[in-house]
């Protein structure tokens, strides 16, 4: 690995992991909210943190490709699974590809939410790799924010949402991909993409053959952003984070429209909005306007995605309408993210 200014931070970090606090860091999808994977007290704050439900799994970030047969238990695995697994690690790490695969006895059931399996990933983010590796091995971080609220591409954005909260913050600018990993589940016989993200079905499935995709929608309320304070899961606790109904929200009410349906009057001050590209004829630019990628190339949409919500979420409106994107490649986890954020499916 090459050196520069920012391993003294890192070592500073690494230290806090290994005793046992919590340090939000960059990855190319988010930050997250790192803590030692085996440290159960740390794994526990992360969840008081974030005021996170604990059947919310976590997702564990290692940093080589040996770590994931010290967490995974392999032998469990069939051939065609073993052989869907070493193609997707081959091709798509390091990267945003989670991967739910069994797990072994010695990884704590309170990172699994108590289930047999864990999601695994292996980021490219340079800085994300060193601390991992400098501290423990292994790092359970999910997204550095309020259980539920908008995810953080931005160290600025970690701070405003958690403060104090968090024992260090790595600042290395902004995440370039912009949306959470994607997490495909290979611990059953059939492959199944569990939450779309940053690697696509189509490249994935162009790899190991078709794969199902999930039809879970958890319906939590709990600590919403919008105040609802009721609880209900269906059809069973997910098994993957980012599967609930209500999440990734700002604390604005959003809804999710089609160009054609988007409002034609944005002359009110008090209502925003977020187009996928170039703006309709008619339609002026202002300061609750804002376009995911002039061009509409989906690259640049979602590494803009949270960094616009965020920025129409602090000003005060009293609704944000977005505009859903074309429904393939990276433009599935964009639409998945708004679905999600207005609580709808």
């Amino acid at each position: 690995m090459e050196f520069n200014s920012m391993d003294g931070d890192i070592e500073i970090a690494a230290k806090i992991i290994k005793d046992g606090g919590l340090v939000a860091f960059p990855t190319e999808t988010v930050y997250g909210l790192g803590a030692d994977a085996f440290n159960i007290k740390a794994l526990a704050r992360i969840f008081e943190v974030k005021n996170r439900p604990f059947f919310d799994p976590l997702i564990i970030h290692i940093a080589d490709y040996d770590s994931v047969y010290k967490i995974v238990d392999y032998d469990s695995l069939n051939m065609a699974s073993r052989e869907k697994l070493e193609k997707l690690i081959a091709k798509f790490w390091p990267g945003p590809l989670s991967l739910v695969l069994p797990k072994r006895r010695e990884l704590p059931d309170l990172a699994t939410a108590g289930l047999p399996c864990a999601a695994i990933r292996f980021p490219s983010h340079d800085i994300a790799q060193k601390l991992i590796r400098f501290s423990t091995g292994a790092i359970a971080a999910p997204s550095a924010n309020p259980f539920g609220f908008l995810s953080p591409t931005r160290a600025e954005h970690v701070k405003a949402q958690l403060g104090d909260k968090v024992d260090f913050i790595l600042d290395a600018g902004r995440t370039s991909i912009g949306v959470e990993s994607t997490v495909m589940d290979l611990s059953s016989s059939i492959p199944c993409i569990l939450r779309p993200g940053g690697i696509s079905r189509e490249a994935i499935e162009e790899l190991i053959g078709k794969v199902e995709e999930n039809p879970y929608v958890g319906n939590l309320q709990t600590g919403s952003p919008h105040g609802d304070e009721t609880l209900s899961l269906s059809p069973s606790p997910p098994i993957s984070p980012g599967l609930l109904k209500n999440h990734y929200a700002p604390k604005t009410p959003l809804v999710l429209c089609s160009r054609e349906s988007m409002p034609k009057n944005n002359h009110n001050d008090n209502e925003g909005f977020l187009y996928f590209s170039a703006l309709p004829d008619g339609i002026k630019r202002g300061k609750g306007v804002m376009i995911l990628s002039e061009k509409g190339d989906l690259n640049e949409a979602a590494a803009n995605l949270f960094d616009m919500l965020h920025e129409l979420d602090n000003l005060g409106l009293n609704i944000i309408f977005a505009e859903k994107v074309p429904d393939i490649g990276l433009g599935r986890a964009i639409n998945d993210r708004l679905n999600r954020a207005g609580g709808s499916k």
